[in-house]
């Protein structure tokens, strides 16, 4: 019964997408709806030991009474729900099963169940399961006597706030250091509490009367806090104080170098947790990957769009100038699955723009990115004709090949020098004028039209081209190949426009706006 239970749990899809959900709500970085929980445990916590504290001075109430009650339900359930994601129990028991099946032996049951068993307790016994269970326990009747041990809820914002976290992760970087320090702190406090008890405690006037009086002035004194309650009075006793001082100062100093050192070690860190925070909140952005002079073009334009996106470059300086250009951007290697999973390919991306002036680089990009996401959209750049077809192969669904296209465009505007000042005017956003495309959808004005029919002067209009993957438009010159299409550049008067073409035209936005309401 117990392994068909383990299998039926096994091949469950709606056990394994609740535990999945569970899961993403309590220790998954990456959900988007951690924060919620995370804001309501830390909302739970704090107005808990509000209602404490109120109750020292007065008489608990029928509200109070009922919010302990409810903060009570929440914590347990809570715990429980994290003992149950903590371990897959069923595959302990198929691990074990399978084993004994393949081996011919008799089934472990019960040192399977001890497996069992110990993987959850393994996971009790961890600090912040404790503090869970230190959270809940006080408040039932049962261990009504650890009433105290309510204060340990505070201890439950370790584990939902992020920033200390980050400064536990600090200390545990530095505890060789911090560990060396705390034992010559020992060594100062044990040597300077023994010196003023033998000097003080015998002395007219001495104020240390037990080793432990020593103990508590030796650390008010290495401290520099000096409260003054106990104060030496001989000049033996005199001497070991300003030992004291003097030894403070230089602990105080190696604790804050220490502390500075983890904080600028963790910094890189601490900003890239920044960006993948808030990377998290966005939806249908585009991932550029390199900010070289395609990839801030790309920017400046998406800016001006108003369109979200995110920076991705190997090269400290591109990054420096991104963030210069308060862009978001990501110092590392766009071509590593980790740096694209944390950028936002499968939670929000919608498209992936590999610009860097490097075509290898461009088709690992490509690559990578289309095996974490065979659905979004990625664009290529191609600073070498003979990769275009590999950058197809790899993933890509456009190829741009920037050098041909400015070939392109001076080769046909070379003889009509205002068209071609136009057309740079675009390019440097000289102008309002803006490069857009405009489809011709079925049962439109357009289908079946002939270019000649219209009329793009009068409509404030240049007709650049057609893209379409129909194949009667072969026939037609000046055709660019384009992944299952064609770019039929500057097409003639008799091209006739079929269902799913696109037009790519120039004008204003006012222009293109208005046609495409009348089509």
């Amino acid at each position: 019964m117990i392994v068909k239970f383990a299998y039926f749990l096994k091949t469950s899809l709606r056990y394994q997408n609740t535990k999945q959900f569970f899961y993403n709500l309590l220790e998954n970085q990456n959900s988007p709806y951690k924060g919620y929980v995370d804001f309501f445990i830390i909302s739970m916590v704090l107005f808990s030991v509000m209602f404490l504290i109120h109750e020292i001075d007065n008489q608990t109430d029928e509200l109070s009474e009922s919010f302990e009650k409810a903060i009570l339900v929440v914590f347990t359930i809570e715990y429980l729900l994290r003992v149950w994601i903590s371990s897959n129990s069923h595959k302990i028991i198929l691990k074990n099963y399978e084993k004994s099946q393949y081996l011919n032996i008799c089934f472990p049951i019960w040192r399977t169940l001890y497996e069992v068993v110990e993987a959850k307790i393994r996971y009790i016994l961890t600090p912040m399961a404790l503090i869970d269970l230190l959270a809940i326990l006080p408040s039932y009747r049962a261990f009504s006597f650890l009433r105290i041990f309510m204060v340990f809820r505070l201890l439950k914002l370790f584990r939902h706030f992020h920033s200390i976290k980050v400064f536990i992760n600090v200390l545990s970087s530095k505890r060789f250091e911090l560990y060396t320090l705390a034992i010559f702190i020992g060594f100062l406090i044990f040597i300077g509490s023994v010196a003023i008890y033998l000097f003080e405690s015998h002395a007219e006037g001495g104020q240390v009367k037990s080793l432990f009086d020593g103990v508590y002035w030796s650390i008010v004194t290495l401290s520099t806090v000096g409260y003054g309650d106990i104060s030496p009075h001989t000049t033996s006793g005199r001497l070991v104080a300003v030992v004291l001082i003097f030894s403070g100062l230089g602990v105080l100093s190696f604790f804050t170098s220490i502390m500075v050192s983890g904080f600028s070690e963790k910094m890189h860190d601490l900003r890239e947790n920044r960006t993948y925070a808030e990377i998290k909140r966005y939806k249908d952005f585009a991932i550029v990957c390199g900010f070289g002079r395609v990839g801030q073009h790309i920017a400046k334009q998406l800016a001006k769009d108003k369109s979200k996106f995110v920076i991705i470059d190997s090269l400290e300086q591109n990054i420096l100038k991104a963030k210069e250009l308060n862009y978001t951007a990501i110092h590392a290697d766009a071509s590593k699955n980790g740096v694209l999973q944390n950028a936002g390919i499968n939670s929000g991306a919608a498209s992936v723009l590999c610009t860097t002036d490097d075509d290898v680089i461009n088709v690992y990009i490509t690559l990578t990115a289309r095996n974490l996401n065979p659905n979004v959209h990625i664009i290529t750049r191609a600073n070498n004709i003979d990769n275009v077809k590999k950058m197809y192969q790899a993933g890509a669904s456009n190829v741009i090949r920037p050098f041909e296209i400015a070939g392109m465009v001076v080769a046909e505007y070379v003889g009509q020098p205002v068209a071609f000042e136009a057309i740079l005017g675009i390019i440097r956003a000289d102008s309002d004028i803006v490069m857009e495309t405009l489809k011709v959808n079925a049962g439109s004005n357009l289908e079946y039209v002939e270019i000649s029919k219209i009329d793009f002067l009068k409509r404030k209009m240049i007709l650049l081209g057609v893209i379409s993957s129909n194949p009667d438009h072969r026939i037609h010159k000046n055709s660019y190949a384009i992944k299952h299409q064609h770019f039929y550049f500057n097409p003639p008067d008799h091209f006739l426009l079929q269902a799913n073409d696109l037009l790519v035209v120039l004008g204003r936005t006012m222009s293109i706006d208005y046609f495409r309401s009348q089509i």
